[in-house]
């Protein structure tokens, strides 16, 4: 079984930052990417950033780019979102993913419970 734990989610003023962080915890083998996603009320759930544990490479949404940061610890399984110039459409849950080997060698999709994200004017 894997779990993932967010934290970091908080009311915020527009224009401020948060960071985020997931830890990915039991039976795992090897991590490919870890990222994070976000669901504002009424919409369908998008990509915000993903990152690939083999080289660093990221992927960031449009509308994050430039203000959002992924990175990783690889050792510990975790990944963070450094969300700077916030806005108040950045409200959503966000919810962290890692697409991941198990212990059984079964490549396996996971979610977190998500972490709320709100953004005051």
């Amino acid at each position: 079984q894997v779990r993932l734990v967010e934290s970091g989610g908080a009311l915020v003023q527009a224009g401020g930052s948060l960071r985020l962080s997931c830890a990915a915890s039991g039976s795992i083998l090897a991590v490919n990417v870890m990222g994070w996603y976000r669901q504002a009320p009424g919409k369908q759930r998008e990509l915000v950033a993903t990152i690939t544990t083999s080289d660093g490479s990221t992927n960031y949404a449009d509308s994050v780019k430039g203000r959002f940061t992924i990175s990783r610890d690889n050792a510990k399984n975790t990944v963070s979102l450094q969300m700077n110039s916030l806005k108040v459409e950045d409200t959503a849950v966000y919810y962290c993913n890692a697409d991941l080997y198990d212990t059984w060698y079964d490549r396996r999709n996971y979610w977190g419970q998500g972490t709320q994200v709100t953004v005051s004017s």
